[in-house]
């Protein structure tokens, strides 16, 4: 008699997540980190610890397939949120909770395949998962992005934006945060330029992976534009580096076509300063600055716009490009920093940061040949569609995640 046996399927990894902040109803990389996780949670056995903000709908019943152990955050930051936002410093309460918890539940005989640190992103976080015999993911990580030495003359930077020039610094001397680093299996970095920054540690291995999967907008509504017509959008805080000053001395560029419209949607400290330099240039009638805008307004932006113009010179990420791209938006941005690791050449233009008035010159220039090519934007704009699409799904992105936890987790 022929002996058969019927090979079992593997066993659903048991992951442990640590997320200081997830909401499904936020933005930026807090939104991007819930459906990573709740995808996951549809092929593996989650654990997720994060903490609570009040007034929000918990994160349990948001993702009903993990399990959710969560700790309440301080309610008078509250009132402080761009605070939270910058410096995250209900960190080390979170972190605390979460190493006691770690503690006791591998005392209790609870274990673990993988643990993922996935949020918040910027590298000056130590990990209580360095404390623990289980290998572990950190990232996708960013930040820690200088700004190109052609432009420091023109950024003043903040105080919280000064302090983060400390990050340096301290991945260097840090003992704990040189061991987070260390101690892990696998360190994520949401661009190329990440292995730069953290080229001086011993990391046992790196890769890249963007924080975001393919969400087409299932209509798109761009039209190929008239030739020497462009409506341009940029869509961001206003500061200086994200490049919206540099789009205004390029429009001075430009005037020859009056075809070539921006509108710009945020507010923040430059904006009185792109404001006067519109002025004082003599393209103020051709430039649109709404402030801030309703979530659903940039939507209609989108929808409404032929480029999207951003040229933001000290990202690490930019969660706008896949926003615009989405639409099919084709990209006009810097060469630099995130914008490598999303924008390719069938996709959009990136252009060269070399100083304030070269740099101003080369988008003017590169919107000039957009302006008298309508065929290329049309490519661009299937260009960006077909990138984000390539993305995969969150299911994509949570199978391919699998496979990286595979590739480090202790045999059983």
């Amino acid at each position: 008699m022929n002996d058969l046996r019927q090979e079992s399927a593997p066993a659903r990894l048991k992951v442990l997540m640590l997320g200081l902040g997830i909401d499904g109803g936020d933005v930026g990389g807090t939104y991007a980190s819930f459906r990573w996780i709740e995808a996951l949670g549809r092929q593996a056995d989650v654990t997720l610890l994060c903490l609570q903000r009040p007034g929000r709908t918990p994160t349990a019943e948001q993702l009903p397939g993990v399990r959710v152990v969560s700790w309440p955050d301080p309610a008078f930051l509250e009132r402080f949120d761009r605070l939270r936002a910058q410096i995250k410093p209900t960190w080390p309460l979170f972190a605390a909770h979460a190493r006691r918890w770690i503690r006791q539940a591998l005392a209790s005989g609870e274990r673990f395949d993988v643990a993922h640190q996935i949020h918040p992103q910027p590298m000056r976080f130590r990990s209580p998962l360095r404390f623990f015999d289980i290998p572990y993911v950190i990232g996708p990580v960013d930040g820690s992005l200088p700004t190109p030495p052609s432009m420091v003359g023109e950024v003043k930077d903040s105080l919280f934006v000064r302090l983060r020039g400390l990050d340096g610094l301290r991945l260097r001397y840090d003992p704990a945060l040189r061991e987070t680093y260390e101690k892990a299996a696998l360190v994520l970095g949401v661009a190329p330029y990440v292995a730069d920054v953290l080229g001086h540690l011993k990391l046992q291995r790196f890769e890249t992976r963007l924080e975001r999967a393919g969400e087409l907008v299932a209509d798109p509504t761009w039209r190929r534009p008239e030739p020497g017509q462009l409506k341009l959008l940029h869509v961001g805080r206003t500061v200086r580096t994200k490049g919206l000053r540099d789009l205004v001395r390029a429009m001075a560029h430009l005037k020859d076509l009056p075809g070539i419209r921006l509108t710009s949607a945020g507010a923040g400290p430059d904006l009185e300063a792109c404001r006067r330099e519109a002025a004082a240039l003599g393209v103020a009638d051709r430039i649109e600055f709404l402030g801030q805008v309703p979530r659903s307004h940039v939507e209609e932006l989108y929808a409404s716009h032929d480029v999207f113009a951003f040229p933001t010179f000290r990202e690490p990420m930019g969660g706008v490009f896949f926003e615009a791209m989405r639409w099919g938006l084709p990209v006009v941005t810097a060469d630099y920093g995130g914008p490598l690791a999303i924008v390719d050449a069938a996709s959009g233009v990136r252009v060269p940061v070399a100083g304030p008035d070269q740099f101003a010159r080369g988008i003017a220039q590169t919107l000039r040949e957009l302006a008298h090519d309508p065929d290329r934007l049309a490519r661009m704009s299937q260009g960006a569609r077909d990138r984000i699409a390539n993305l995969g799904s969150w299911d994509d992105k949570a199978a391919d995640t699998i496979r990286l936890y595979h590739s480090i987790r202790h045999p059983r």
